[in-house]
């Protein structure tokens, strides 16, 4: 996937840092492409997923994080 970042506000409306942004249980991502065995989550949708999940990789010089279906929380 690739990581979306956020402007993260508060529910009183000041803008969390990026410190405190990445406090966050869940983080938002686009999926870039699927794996053989993923059912329920196709290309380019919108995602978010459990922040501690998977891992980044370098992928012909671009950034990429690695997770798995069972991280996804939601699929918008």
């Amino acid at each position: 996937i690739n990581q979306v970042d956020e402007e993260v506000k508060a529910s009183s409306g000041l803008i969390l840092s990026a410190e405190s942004a990445s406090d966050l249980r869940y983080r938002k991502g686009i999926v870039v492409e699927k794996g053989t065995d993923v059912e329920f989550i196709d290309k380019d949708k919108e995602i978010y997923y459990d922040a501690r999940a998977g891992h980044s990789m370098l992928i012909e010089g671009k950034s990429y994080t690695i997770i798995k279906e069972h991280d996804v929380v939601v699929v918008l």
